[in-house]
């Protein structure tokens, strides 16, 4: 019933929340950036409390690296939000405007999606960046994070609330849910929430989709691979490989799968273990890899691992479309780039390989909402239906249909007393 009562208060005031001007929304986003900065120490000392009891309850080193919110972290948020405010309002932007007849004039204008349900891994600046999102956007929002992020997610939710309240924001627009219990209700609330984005593995997006009448936009694996074709320049291509996979190791958008075509195999992947030695990291080939350089033999299932660790996979392939095919077969649909100087090469594997992002002589890392001049995000979604790729503003938005008369009825045009003119308009809807 607690659940019930909290979605139902954020679906209240959601529709509040769309009607607020631009003015409106970058002012309590600026609140909340003050206040972040002004309560900073207490959001470290929260967050070095879930530190201390995540190592010992020994939690996994990726997750745990996640965890940790220090200064650079609230820095990055800091500098998403300032970029929010400086982006167009997403919502009543016009996207058609077309006259059927003198004086009736249909426009599709754009408009939140009303509430959202994102639950999300470790990380506590997730927190932050989707709330603020969310609040651009014209969208009410319930977060769940991970339970080793208790404490940091409470101040952190507390100050954007807060903030975003004494800065004129409906009350009840922001919610917090903790527990495991609160997910299973959470799924039951078709009536009051319009959208879940559940970030995790495919297994835990699966029974998100299984068990909810809610739409879902799921964010599962990030299997991301980079394919070296046999022109690539092999410092770029050493470059691009170590920054993808080393760079941060534990985030979706780093590289969990190298392919290498066979004819630069024996010149690039000595060139690749020095690298990948200085870096401490873990490799694993097919056969043909290891007849190069002394790694262990990869199985199966490393073809369909995220390591989310100092752990790279290695298949040298015969060709592009043998790497294109591997992609296919293995990939999650999240960010994979190659690294070649044939510009057909290049344009055929971005044609053909089926993720939400593909790159060419560049860091799988870019993957990122607040690279791509988003704001933020609050996921990448694999799918293919309303937004693919790094979730920003414009995907937290849909559209109605908004249609302005004088007097006018169907039966003047069923019965030829009037007909349609179907004129483009080209105008902004003037309300």
């Amino acid at each position: 019933m607690r659940i019930r009562e909290t979605c139902s208060q954020v679906k209240a005031a959601s529709l509040k929340l769309a009607a607020a001007s631009t003015q409106e929304k970058n002012s309590a986003l600026l609140r909340i950036a003050e206040s972040l900065i002004a309560r900073k120490q207490e959001i470290f000392k929260c967050n070095e409390e879930d530190l201390r009891r995540s190592e010992a309850d020994q939690i996994p080193f990726p997750l745990l690296k996640r965890l940790k919110f220090d200064e650079s972290k609230l820095n990055d948020v800091i500098d998403g939000i300032h970029s929010l405010i400086k982006l167009e309002d997403p919502v009543g932007k016009t996207l058609l405007s077309t006259q059927l007849d003198e004086g009736l004039e249909l426009y599709k204008v754009t408009c939140p999606i009303g509430v959202i349900g994102i639950i999300f891994e470790s990380r506590p600046d997730a927190l932050a960046q989707i709330s603020t999102l969310c609040l651009k956007s014209g969208n009410g929002v319930l977060l769940k994070g991970g339970s080793e992020a208790r404490e940091t997610n409470r101040i952190l939710s507390e100050i954007i609330i807060s903030a975003s309240e004494e800065a004129g924001m409906p009350s009840g627009w922001c919610a917090l849910l903790e527990t495991r219990a609160d997910i299973k209700e959470l799924l039951k609330q078709d009536e009051y929430v319009d959208l879940i984005i559940p970030r995790g593995s495919n297994e835990f997006v699966r029974y998100i989709m299984d068990n909810t009448n809610i739409s879902v936009m799921g964010h599962a694996d990030g299997i991301c691979h980079l394919f070296i074709d046999a022109s690539a320049d092999l410092d770029m291509a050493v470059r691009i490989a170590i920054d993808s996979k080393t760079q941060y190791v534990a985030v979706c958008n780093a590289l969990e799968t190298l392919l290498v075509h066979k004819d630069i195999a024996r010149e690039f992947l000595p060139l690749l273990k020095k690298a990948a030695d200085s870096k401490n990291l873990e490799l694993v080939g097919c056969a043909h890899t290891l007849s190069y350089i002394p790694i262990e033999a990869a199985v199966e299932e490393d073809w369909k691992a995220e390591y989310l660790d100092y752990k790279l996979s290695i298949k040298v392939v015969e060709n592009l479309d043998e790497a294109i095919d591997h992609i296919n077969a293995y990939g999650s649909g999240h960010t994979d780039s190659i690294v070649t100087t044939d510009k057909e090469h290049a344009a055929r594997f971005m044609a053909l390989v089926d993720s939400g992002n593909v790159f060419w002589n560049c860091s799988t890392r870019f993957s990122d909402g607040f690279k791509y001049g988003l704001g933020a995000e609050v996921g990448i979604s694999t799918g293919k239906l309303h937004s693919r790729g790094p979730v920003g503003l414009e995907g937290l938005v849909i559209y109605k249909y908004k249609l302005i008369g004088n007097g006018q009825i169907v039966a003047d045009y069923a019965e030829k007393r009037s007909s349609f003119t179907h004129r483009n308009l080209n105008k902004s809807f003037p309300l």
